[in-house]
This record gives structure tokens, sequence and C-alpha cells, in this order.
């Protein structure tokens, strides 16, 4: 068997392990691109660009939110929505700690720890979704149905951007 040409990160042996396909998608990375960039440079709309958000609550206790890149979290409206009084995003040291991967590389698939996930509900919709492999400058093509690997729970918070 020939070596991948794409990062075997901890999320791709998630993946694999699960027999979830996947399209590996490498592109340039560039600091405090985010999803604009990596949409442009793979030649997809940015809605279809899930970013992984890690945040925590008011008792530090962290969470995954995957949201449309096109979209911004209104953790006032998650908060509400889970019965949380404040909800903010993690410390990126502290979110390295819990998913093991850095920000910007963010993945919610073979995290360290577990954490409970939560996707915007009309990423369901979508036919295929660009998430983050693991890696700055990596993400992987998969079917939204993937993300049910990780047992989230849908929510509705986007506002745009």
């Amino acid at each position: 068997m020939s070596k991948p040409d794409y990062p075997v990160t901890p999320a791709i042996r998630f993946l694999r392990d699960r027999k979830v396909d996947f399209e590996p998608c490498l592109y340039p990375y560039v600091e405090h691109g985010g999803t604009a960039h990596s949409a442009q440079c793979l030649g997809v709309p940015e809605h279809k660009v899930v970013k992984t958000i890690v945040l925590q609550n008011e008792q530090k206790k962290g969470m995954i939110v995957l949201m449309h890149g096109d979209k911004h979290i209104s953790t006032r409206n998650l908060a509400r929505e889970l019965g949380m009084k404040h909800i903010e995003p993690a410390d990126p040291k502290q979110a390295n700690k819990w998913t093991g991967f850095l920000v910007g590389g963010t993945s919610p698939f073979g995290i360290k720890t577990a954490l409970p996930v939560y996707v915007e509900r009309t990423i369901w919709d979508l036919d295929v979704i660009y998430i983050n492999g693991g890696k700055r400058g990596f993400l992987v093509a998969v079917s939204p149905q993937a993300l049910k690997t990780l047992n989230p729970q849908d929510v509705s918070v986007a506002t745009d951007t």
C-alpha cells in the first residue's frame, strides 16, 4: 500500500476506523484566512465549508459547534437553547488541550477528550461538506451523514456574517 499524499491525522484515523468515505482537500493555509480562503482555494461555496468551533460554558466545560463557514454562532441563542447561562469561545490553549488540534486545524473527528457536539441544523441539507481534517490547510469532503458518528445534537444558532 502506497503512502497517502495527505496527512494521516487522528481525524483521518477516526474516519477510516468508522469506514467513512472522504476526499482529502489540501490548500495553502493562511493565518486568519478562515473559511473564505479555504473555500476560494478549493473552488467551493463558503456555505459548504463547515468550521469547528470550540466553546465553553459558565462551568468551563467544553463543547464543539459545527457551523457554516459564511455564518456566525449566536452564543446567546446557543446558551438559551441549551439551558445554560453563558457560552464563550474557549481559550486556544484550552481548545488544543481538549481536542489535540491547533486552532485553524481543529477537526471534530478524533479529538482527545469527548466533548458534546452541536451541529447547525441546516448543515444536514447540504449534499457534501468540507470540514477540517485535523491539520491547518487540510479539509476533507464528506457527506453530512458522516457527522452522525459524533452523536451530535441539532441547534439553530446561525447568524449572518
